[in-house]
């Protein structure tokens, strides 16, 4: 029982008490009172009577009429007339009528015995007679009765006034104590809330201070790690010249987009290289040139923006060589991005930026899931000779095969809006274990097959970039929405599904995910929604959005983290389920110490909020056996096991 209720019952326990205590005496009081004035009544009765009868002694006729006079006023049960000398009876009235207005328990209950009086008539010097009058209860049990309920209602009603505006006052006095119950709950969601509201009551207000303070040092504890291990991804994957990743990053992110997988896609590699940049740095000095070089790394990180896919990396290998991995790009798009990034450059030597013309030149080549990351380069870099070798054109393209797939874009539109509309959609699912027992299936994350004209699945790698382009990431995010839901109906386990960056930016769509979720409650506890960590929205948005998720009852986690480590000063708001490393920071970390240390950093500071980590793309017993070390709590990878129906 809470604390508001124990005190609420104690208040009304007391007032009951108390009440019942001045009822009690009330009706105690006004009973003594009321046999006082009975006895009074029939004692001045018997004295009026014995006064007035005394001339008419000899009289019994007289004597008759005066009792009957007095009787008959309805207050006297009996009134008796008695000659001494021989003690017969003169006259007498009685009666037994009683009342109907009081109940019967109440008479017994308050016991109210008949009062009586007495006087001597006087013959002279003689004592003739003797009058005994007895007064009727009835009308004290009446008024009685009437005050009992009258004080009886008045003290309810007090009471009752009394106990609403003590559970009021209660209420209100104990409101910080529900506010450090939802404090500590948050906390428990891995949610570091601070109390705005400091209660006045002294004992309150030393224990908000304190939960305050608590949280605050949790905060500032995971921000100092947080802080620690985004200057160690810096450090280790990060250009410091330009902002873009380095040689290191671009090697991992080349190589885990080459590893034949559900989610890798066939694109195209962009290399970069400044013209003439020995020249440059004598004729125009290292500041010009650093200056060149960032202002062409600018150009590519507009690039990104405008690309809006989150698996597309710029980086700086060296000196003025850029490169651009852009999965799920076909040729007509490489040869748009090609034009208008040599136009961009041009105009820095319009500006002065650079002597030469061209800028730079770019060579593209074609990758495909499967190959050596060496074949991809090598191509590449022939394109990137035989473009220098072109007066006429600073870029040049090959392909050893077609990027897209052999099927024209309105074959690819057709096929997803058939698949869309007629719901020729296959769920596949892949299990994410436990470190410590690869047996142990945490939940098991959903992923999607598109079905041709002829009933082949189709891997996500191959048709996703499509409905980006199309626009149909939202209607895409809802038709899975659907099947995983009614996945959950037939087989009730745990599973994880990926929501795009469109379903959360449009209100719409969001509204309409909401709304599917609240009509599916039964399934809220079976289900972890996760978001992309490289397309989230700002952090006010992302707060209200996983504040509506968990409305519904339904989970929320993040997936592909890593790339953007200074969010994580942000998720003790947002009460996630896990975290799951991106692949690039997993693959070889038997091998590589930095990335060991990385994730070593990133544990400490997810642990300090007791956030469990997942780690994606397991492809080795060496990397399962160092993520045990490091305390993670589970993977997903090849290793684990594969894509595949479900088995249930």
């Amino acid at each position: 029982m809470s604390l508001l209720k124990q005190l609420f019952l104690a208040i009304c326990l007391l007032l009951g008490l108390a009440f019942a205590g001045s009822f009690i005496a009330g009706v105690e009081s006004s009973r003594e009172q009321l046999l006082s004035q009975l006895r009074s009544h029939a004692q001045d009765a018997a004295t009026a009577l014995g006064l007035s009868m005394t001339p008419h002694v000899d009289d019994p006729a007289m004597i008759e009429l005066m009792v009957s006079s007095i009787f008959d006023s309805g207050y006297f049960a009996s009134i008796r007339v008695i000659r001494i000398s021989d003690s017969s009876l003169i006259a007498e009235r009685r009666t037994t009528v009683t009342s109907d207005q009081v109940p019967d328990w109440f008479v017994r209950l308050v016991d109210i015995q008949p009062q009586g009086g007495d006087a001597l008539i006087m013959r002279g010097w003689e004592q003739a007679a003797r009058v005994e009058v007895v007064s009727h209860p009835h009308f004290a049990l009446a008024k009685l009765w009437d005050s009992a309920v009258g004080s009886l209602l008045w003290l309810l009603l007090c009471g009752l006034v009394s106990a609403l505006i003590g559970g009021w006052l209660l209420r209100t006095q104990l409101r910080p104590l529900d506010n450090m119950v939802q404090q500590a709950q948050a906390i428990s969601r891995r949610e570091f809330l601070t109390l705005s509201r400091v209660p006045r009551t002294p004992e309150l207000k030393r224990v908000v201070l304190a939960m305050n303070q608590m949280v605050d040092k949790l905060k500032a504890l995971f921000a100092e790690e947080a802080a620690r291990s985004e200057r160690l991804r810096e450090e280790a994957y990060q250009d410091s010249l330009t902002g873009l990743a380095n040689r290191r990053q671009f090697d991992i992110h080349l190589a885990n987009h080459l590893v034949p997988s559900e989610q890798n896609a066939a694109g195209y590699l962009l290399l970069l290289r400044v013209n003439d940049l020995g020249g440059l740095n004598q004729r125009l000095g290292g500041q010009r040139t650093d200056m060149l070089i960032h202002d062409i790394g600018e150009q590519f990180k507009d690039l990104l923006k405008r690309s809006g896919s989150p698996d597309w990396l710029a980086s700086r290998s060296r000196g003025g060589e850029f490169a651009l991995i852009a999965p799920g790009m076909v040729d007509e798009d490489a040869d748009r991005i090609a034009t208008e990034l040599s136009q961009a450059l041009q105009s820095l030597y319009s500006t002065g930026a650079s002597d030469c013309t061209p800028v730079a030149h770019l060579g593209i080549a074609a990758f495909r899931p499967g190959e050596e990351a060496v074949s991809v380069i090598g191509r590449a870099d022939q394109a990137l000779a035989q473009a220098s070798q072109n007066p006429d054109k600073p870029w040049e393209r090959l392909d050893d095969f077609d990027a897209g797939h052999g099927q024209s874009l309105h074959n690819w539109h057709n096929w997803i809006d058939e698949a869309l509309n007629k719901g020729k959609l296959q769920l596949y699912f892949q299990p994410v274990s436990s470190c410590v027992e690869i047996n142990a299936v945490l939940h098991h994350k959903v992923l999607a097959r598109l079905l041709d004209p002829q009933g082949e699945a189709i891997a996500a790698g191959r048709f996703l970039p499509w409905i980006e382009r199309f626009g149909w990431a939202a209607r895409f995010d809802l038709a899975m929405l659907e099947h995983a839901l009614t996945h959950l109906q037939q087989y009730p386990a745990p599973i994880a599904l990926s929501l795009s960056a469109v379903s959360l930016r449009d209100s719409a769509s969001r509204e309409r995910l909401l709304a599917l979720l609240k009509a599916h409650p039964k399934s809220a506890a079976l289900m972890t929604l996760e978001l992309d960590e490289r397309h989230l929205p700002p952090a006010a948005e992302l707060e209200q959005l996983s504040q509506s998720i968990r409305e519904t009852g339904f989970n929320l986690g993040l997936q592909h983290f890593g790339g953007r480590f200074s969010l994580i000063g942000n998720l003790t708001h947002l009460g996630l389920a896990y975290l799951k490393i991106d692949g690039t920071y997993i693959r070889a970390i038997d091998k590589e110490g930095d990335k060991r240390l990385f994730i070593e950093a990133l544990f400490r500071a997810t642990n300090s909020i007791d956030l469990p980590l997942i780690a994606e793309m397991v492809e080795t017993e060496g990397e399962l056996e160092v993520l045990r070390e490091l305390g993670i709590q589970g993977a997903m990878g090849r290793l684990v096991g594969s894509p595949a129906p479900w088995q249930g």
